[in-house]
């Protein structure tokens, strides 16, 4: 028999968009009515959508936020190619399909209660979800380390909550993230005011190095951004012997794991194997695709 992990909560909706929000660097926050979708939903999870009439291809958008009370579900993207250009077209009162939620979530796990969060860019939105769930699970203390080359969808602000062992005048935060009292900072190399000048990985050695071993040996790295960064970030948890999930993004066709079309190369336990990202991942663990 042929396991099929989370494939019976994969719905058909016709989403209405309640929310198209513009920001700097052809940056969008959309938000769709999708309440099958937004019932389902976990952290890491993205949906399939069909951007526009005239572009049958669906475009997969990892979720960033949901409301299940509310049947809403929100996304975080932007405008690389024609079909985002399109989705960035759609206005409030329009409808499109949606196919969703799809794929593996990230799993955070009780001998591991110091989250460290990284996202990268549009790699950012499967982490919000991470910490909107997390913040309700007071076992947990996550730590959240964002970055991005272009303007962030928000207006920084300084930090509430003080972080140990970070550079000084690193104190730029995303607001939703300190309104739910979760400790956070923001990196990129464009000189903006209170962000770490770097790397998002160089930020979170810094942290990392300031833990003692005991605190050091709580943590566990989730992270999504451009795969150069998520090579990064395996780089970071070897030399730390820390345990890491990524989320891959790769180009697909059906989304559902029929055509094959988004496989990539994992180590296994009984040696190299190809997966799909689509329902196989997204998440994954880092060392079986960094190594």
């Amino acid at each position: 028999m042929i396991e099929r992990p989370h494939r019976d909560t994969i719905f058909l909706e016709e989403a209405t968009v309640l929310v198209q929000e513009a920001h700097p660097g052809d940056q969008y926050l959309l938000r769709l009515a999708a309440p099958d979708c937004a019932r389902h939903a976990q952290p890491g999870q993205f949906a399939h959508l069909r951007c526009d009439p005239r572009l049958p291809m669906r475009r997969p958008l990892s979720l960033m936020r949901v409301d299940a009370t509310a049947g809403w579900v929100e996304f975080l993207y932007k405008i690389v190619g024609e079909g985002t250009r399109l989705l960035a077209g759609r206005r409030p009162g329009d409808t499109l399909s949606l196919l969703g939620p799809i794929g593996r979530p990230f799993a955070w796990r009780p001998e591991y209660p110091r989250p460290l969060l990284i996202g990268g860019g549009v790699g950012i939105p499967p982490l919000i979800f991470v910490a909107e769930r997390l913040r309700h699970e007071h076992a947990y203390r996550p730590f959240a380390i964002l970055g991005s080359e272009v303007p962030f969808p928000f207006r920084p602000r300084p930090a509430q909550h003080l972080v140990p062992g970070l550079p000084a005048g690193v104190i730029a935060t995303m607001p939703l993230l300190e309104d739910w009292g979760l400790p956070n900072r923001l990196a990129s190399r464009q000189g903006y005011a209170g962000c770490f000048d770097g790397y998002v990985t160089e930020l979170a050695h810094h942290w990392l190095a300031s833990l003692d071993p005991a605190e050091r040996d709580q943590v566990e790295i989730f992270a999504c951004g451009p795969h150069p960064m998520l090579a990064a970030v395996a780089r970071l948890a070897r030399e730390w012997e820390r345990p890491a999930q990524v989320s891959l993004e790769e180009y697909m066709a059906c989304g559902v794991g029929g055509c094959a079309g988004c496989v990539v190369r994992v180590e296994t336990e009984t040696g190299p194997a190809m997966k799909r990202v689509c329902v196989d991942g997204p998440i994954f663990e880092a060392r079986e695709v960094f190594g």
